[in-house]
């Protein structure tokens, strides 16, 4: 009986590398294999079945920047670096993570029917200074070549294609929305309105109006981040007075009807050096991914802590299931339904850490209880270089 390798979701096995070769020898031996391979309009690859490259197309190792040669036996997320192929000894599609992987699932699809299969996969990248996403679409087709048992493999970036819903999204329906709202205030606003009424209508059309700019703003930031437009300068921070702020304005947000935010807490010296504008962006979605997830009647804590590490944390008392934990950071996965939505945690994570110089973690169940996200921030240092152009931050 054969002993398999260990693994959380994908066989472990590989071909040693010179079988490999041997393999890419006799296909490349194949005089039309390499010309329609290039044909293909995106990269492409043929794989044995133990998903490993054998032969690819001039596209990936462009895309990729390595040589072909260099690429023979690689799986696909290692030749893209995602950062979950690293935590398993046996490499790509054998951790956990690999379970909502779009590429491993449409491969083994295609080899238990024998017939091709396509997905969509998130791919997080290790990035010069910090994550880069890539979304993409892929199609895994069996083939019989020479007597042997392989797969077409094919990838195309629909990255720009999912941007463009995320702010189609948002400015066709979130913002319009709220612009609705703010304009049914005024619309109805008496003109003999006064007294506490006043006051709460006021402040009605004021948390309106930071939705409409908060939305904007985000969509702003997340686009310069991922150019690498952002410009950031680091001063002073009252962390005391930036928590208590986003409490009051996120307390008047739509997602926290029938919800508590508490009172922030705060302890050691309150002052750290950041960038407010995104120290602000960062943990305001924090607070909001946490709001949506809570039920009526639940409540958002908002804390500081800095023994010498800075550390903010956002909790909520909801729970986060295996699935979603797995998917969290990834550019557009939510757990809200609705196309052209998923950018809260990765934005968090990109900001955080390409530009805050810190890192993100989560913990479900936390120790209380519920789901707490935490950003720890770093030195302030080794900046992102400057653009041709910059947003200033």
């Amino acid at each position: 009986m054969i002993k398999r390798l260990p693994t959380s979701f994908a066989p472990a096995e590989r071909d040693p590398i010179d079988q490999e070769c041997e393999l890419h020898q006799k296909l490349a031996r194949e005089p039309l294999l390499r010309p329609l391979l290039n044909s293909f309009p995106g990269p492409a690859l043929i794989m044995n079945q133990h998903r490993q490259a054998v032969l690819v197309n001039d596209k990936l190792a462009s895309l990729v920047n390595m040589p072909a040669s260099e690429l023979l036996g690689l799986r696909t997320g290692e030749m893209l670096d995602c950062i979950r192929w690293r935590l398993e000894p046996w490499g790509c599609g054998t951790s956990a993570f690999c379970r909502t992987c779009g590429a491993v699932r449409a491969i083994l699809n295609s080899h238990q029917g024998d017939a091709p299969d396509a997905q969509d996969c998130r791919i997080l990248c290790d990035g010069n200074g910090g994550p880069a996403a890539l979304d993409l679409r892929v199609w895994a087709t069996p083939i019989t070549i020479a007597g042997e048992r392989l797969t077409v493999f094919a990838l195309q970036d629909i990255t720009a294609e999912n941007r463009r819903a995320v702010l189609e999204r948002l400015f066709f329906h979130d913002i319009l929305n709220t612009a609705d709202g703010l304009r049914a205030i005024f619309e109805t606003w008496p003109d003999d309105l006064t007294g506490g009424d006043a006051r709460q209508t006021r402040q009605m059309a004021a948390s309106l109006v930071d939705e409409l700019l908060e939305g904007i703003q985000s969509a702003r930031d997340l686009t310069a981040a991922e150019r690498g437009e952002l410009q950031v300068t680091f001063q002073p921070v009252d962390a005391d007075g930036l928590l208590s702020g986003l409490c009051a304005i996120y307390q008047r947000h739509s997602v926290a009807q029938g919800k508590t935010i508490a009172p922030a807490i705060v302890s050691g010296p309150a002052f750290v050096q950041s960038n407010e504008a995104l120290l602000r962006r960062v943990i305001g979605n924090l607070i909001k991914n946490a709001l949506e997830a809570s039920s009526p009647g639940q409540t958002v804590t908002v804390s500081f802590h800095n023994d010498g590490q800075p550390i903010f944390s956002v909790h909520n008392e909801s729970v986060v299931s295996e699935d979603i934990k797995r998917q969290l950071f990834q550019r557009s996965f939510s757990t809200k339904p609705g196309i052209g939505r998923g950018t809260g945690t990765y934005s968090v994570k990109l900001l955080t850490e390409r530009y805050l110089r810190g890192s993100v973690e989560f913990c479900s169940p936390a120790p209380e209880g519920g789901t707490v996200f935490s950003i720890r921030l770093g030195a302030p240092a080794a900046l992102t270089p400057p653009s041709s152009h910059p947003v200033n931050i």
